[in-house]
């Protein structure tokens, strides 16, 4: 207990802690702040002797953060997020939002809702710049790899904040010039079928088709819902597509109603330490206003 009131945390000590905390190794913590994974060993160290008391699990997948430095995280995250709002006061025009803010998203998302509603937000503010990142799997805002997530799910992680942009519907598509008219048609005339099963394999698409017509097996297996859609324009077959997506295309035709099963919603988060701070909450703001789904 003497060690631990004796020693002085310092905001660089914070630093140190909050980018192992994110990175879970000291490549990774070395790299946020930029000095080498030796350094942040070393600093780590001072650190536990200095608290008397570990920090960290070492293993063999990194450095496992214990309760105190989780708790001491969250206070380094607050700290920073006020520091980053009053660097934001001195900017040269007031009116002018700066700085990068990081999105992350899938290609579907990306190509048929974002990078849309983005340009108009740029030409207002050509200062801010944006790292889009477009994967099936989210980047952990948590650990900060990503400022914004645009993400269809029905349950949004209960550490994030954020807002329900709407419904995501679907229905079956083919190819405009296809003689193909619904659904029994597609099915009786064995029409290829293109899905996301190896890539996503929970997708809401891929379980009703399996859950209805167990026996259908994809002649085409993509890794994204934009994929099938490409695929299906080109006339290789049919795909169960969202309407915002394929709708408005004039190379595509839908031969099914909505299929209920499958709707998902869309959502805009952000991690609440971050979402006041200017750059990110004026991004948040604008999506929001742009993108809405009926």
């Amino acid at each position: 207990m003497t060690a631990k009131t004796q020693y002085k945390l310092t905001t660089s000590d914070l630093e140190t802690l909050l980018a192992l905390v994110r990175g879970g190794t000291l490549a990774d913590a070395g790299e946020r702040l930029g000095v080498d994974s030796s350094t942040v060993f070393r600093n780590l160290q001072r650190m536990e002797r200095g608290l008397g008391q570990t920090l960290f699990e070492r293993t063999r997948n990194g450095y496992l953060a214990g309760d105190t430095a989780l708790e001491l995280a969250r206070h380094a995250e607050r700290l920073e997020s006020e520091i980053e709002a009053a660097r934001s006061l001195l900017q040269a025009s007031p009116e002018q939002v700066s700085g990068q803010v990081r999105i992350t998203t899938t290609d579907t998302l990306l190509h048929g809702l974002v990078a849309p509603a983005l340009r108009t937000l740029h030409e207002r503010h050509p200062q801010l710049r944006f790292d889009l990142q477009a994967a099936n799997q989210p980047a952990n805002l948590s650990r900060r790899d990503a400022d914004i997530a645009v993400r269809a799910t029905r349950k949004p992680p209960e550490h994030l904040v954020g807002r329900n942009l709407g419904p995501i519907r679907v229905a079956l598509f083919a190819c405009r010039k296809s003689r193909l008219r619904s659904l029994d048609d597609a099915l009786a005339k064995q029409s290829p079928w293109i899905a996301p099963d190896d890539a996503l394999p929970d997708h809401p698409s891929v379980v009703w088709r399996r859950k209805h017509f167990p026996k259908l097996v994809p002649s085409y297996q993509v890794d994204s819902i934009l994929s099938a859609a490409e695929c299906a324009a080109l006339g290789l077959g049919v795909a169960v597509l969202p309407l915002f997506l394929a709708a408005p295309r004039s190379d595509l035709r839908q031969i099914s109603p909505e299929i209920a099963e499958c709707t998902t919603e869309l959502w805009l988060l952000a991690h609440p330490e971050s979402r006041h701070l200017r750059r990110i909450s004026t991004v948040l703001q604008h999506l929001a206003e742009q993108i809405r789904l009926q």
